[in-house]
């Protein structure tokens, strides 16, 4: 009895299946696949198939609400605290959990955290608040509200982590602006991932750069550590292997 034949040269017998459809195929209509081979048919239309992110899309949107109600509860706090909405840095809250660069050699190693947590004015919660809203309403749609969140804690963590080592010590570094900029370079990674352009996310990340080396007193390095952390984490989440 005659063995199985490639489907696409039928005068060639062979032993070996793709391990999609399970057609016999011969050495040179196989491809190497991450499970086995498959053939070039099965190769071909897997291309041409949408890409597919491997995470939860969510239609409810649970983390950029809540964080944006806990960074606003926060500052409403130090407002009290200090009696000034212009002053709120003299609060006894703020100075504890801003980031110091000499206070966290000493052992506060929370205000790596807390000080994404806290806005210096008005002017400053808004602003980052209102970028919160806009791009991490879309990067949580995408991710899901757990890998969103540990995007948006790495990011921070990141800018935080940037300043310790780089910055003065003697400075005092605070507000959500390193996450901010994470979640700008997750949804660069993602619109890449998507075969989209990501030429709006980048304009935007250019245009904040330019802000930030403006705009005196703004602290550019947690701004790039921050950026730099989230496109990573982003990255690692859309590109690895699932065993890893």
């Amino acid at each position: 009895m005659a063995g199985p034949v490639c489907v696409r040269h039928p005068g060639r017998a062979t032993a070996v299946r793709c391990s999609r459809c399970n057609r016999p195929a011969c050495s040179d209509c196989l491809r190497e696949a991450s499970v086995g081979y498959q053939c070039v048919d099965c190769v071909a239309g897997a291309g041409a198939s949408p890409v597919r992110l491997r995470t939860r899309p969510t239609e409810r949107l649970l983390a950029v609400p809540t964080l944006i109600v806990l960074n606003v509860a926060i500052f409403l706090i130090t407002v009290v605290e200090a009696a000034s909405l212009a002053n709120n840095a003299d609060a006894p809250l703020f100075q504890e959990w801003a980031l110091q660069p000499s206070a966290v050699t000493h052992g506060a190693w929370w205000q790596l955290l807390t000080s994404g947590f806290l806005h210096i004015g008005p002017i400053h919660l808004a602003f980052n608040m209102i970028a919160l809203w806009v791009i991490g309403r879309d990067l949580e749609q995408v991710l899901g509200t757990l890998r969103f969140l540990v995007v948006y804690l790495v990011s921070l963590l990141g800018g935080s982590l940037v300043v310790l080592a780089f910055e003065n010590p003697a400075s005092h570094t605070a507000g959500a602006s390193g996450a901010v900029f994470g979640l700008m370079g997750g949804l660069a990674v993602v619109l890449m991932k998507l075969r989209l352009s990501p030429r709006p996310a980048l304009t935007i990340i250019l245009l904040n750069v330019v802000i930030s080396l403006v705009v005196p007193n703004i602290s550019i390095l947690g701004h790039l550590g921050g950026l730099a952390f989230g496109a990573a984490v982003t990255a690692a989440m859309l590109y690895l292997p699932r065993s890893r």
